[in-house]
């Protein structure tokens, strides 16, 4: 147990240094980008530039977020702040939607009234944008395999790379073409993509808050397989929820054909335990033990 809480606590310490990183990274990002697309005229090397300034947000949003996950439990917050990468990640889902429907408006009306643009200051800056972007993605891509807070901000990392590589195209087309519409259709379809990809982000982290049963996990397969168990009668009034991404847990009624004892209700439940958790991924279980209890035994009740 010490060793895995070490194990832990090494990996939320090298997670926050990288995260803190790449939000220096990305201020220096968006303050270029701000001065060369001011300078250029260019629309989406500004709005890769408020792009950015959305990742240094939500880089700081999921920065703290990292570091309130460490604080222990207490009497006033009995499960500490294990949702805060969860809130993390739901915040910067949503911000990212905001700001893809900001682009699509100015992209819009830039559309109808397009400005000549100094390509070669876009094709530098977005150049800058996608070394530094690069290296954030880098700096986060492990952790974000595993950790719904680190994928927010690596989202918001990985489509800013690829919203300058496509600033990048737009101002080779602006150079060589002189089509200076490019720079606002690329923006159009940068906002698009990244209404996609938040959306995506968004459902998930909001299933988890709003305590969502989780995709993976069938309720009435649980209760098949429980039921078949030694000296039960049914389980019913069940609860399946993740509190975030390590924990599910599973809260239920347990009816029983007998008076038992409480140490063979002990053994059930420790046999009930090795079963959810293998079969399903559940690693917190709480049981309420019955007997000729004439409360409501479907599977799933209104509380």
């Amino acid at each position: 147990m010490t060793k895995n809480y070490a194990h832990n606590q090494s990996h939320h310490k090298l997670t926050g240094r990288n995260l803190l990183y790449s939000i220096f990274l990305n201020i220096g990002i968006t303050v270029a980008q701000i001065v060369g697309g001011l300078i250029s005229g260019s629309l989406s090397l500004l709005s890769d530039a408020l792009h950015n300034f959305s990742d240094v947000i939500s880089l700081i949003v999921s920065y703290f977020a990292n570091k309130l996950v460490k604080k222990e439990a207490s009497i006033k917050r009995t499960f500490g702040f294990k949702r805060a990468e969860i809130m993390a990640a739901f915040i910067n889902a949503a911000s990212l939607i905001i700001i893809a429907i900001i682009l699509i408006i100015e992209a819009i009306e830039r559309l109808q009234n397009p400005q000549e643009i100094s390509a070669r200051l876009v094709i530098v800056f977005s150049i800058v944008a996608i070394i530094g972007n690069g290296l954030s993605v880098l700096l986060l891509r492990r952790n974000s395999k595993v950790n719904m807070n680190i994928r927010s901000a690596y989202v918001h990392l990985f489509t800013d790379m690829l919203a300058s590589v496509a600033v990048l195209l737009g101002g080779l087309i602006i150079k060589f073409f002189k089509l200076f519409w490019i720079d606002s259709a690329l923006t159009f379809i940068i906002a698009i993509y990244l209404i996609i990809v938040g959306y995506d982000l968004f459902k998930r982290s909001f299933r988890v808050l709003m305590l969502y049963t989780p995709d993976t996990i069938e309720v009435k397969e649980i209760v098949s397989v429980i039921n078949k168990l030694d000296k039960v009668k049914s389980i019913h009034h069940i609860h399946v929820w993740q509190l975030n991404e390590e924990e599910t847990h599973l809260e239920a009624h347990i009816d029983f054909e007998n008076n038992i004892k409480i140490s063979e209700f002990g053994e059930i439940l420790d046999t009930v335990k090795d079963i959810v958790y293998k079969k399903f991924g559940i690693n917190h279980v709480t049981l309420q033990p019955e007997y000729d209890n004439k409360d409501n035994k479907d599977i799933i009740v209104q509380d």
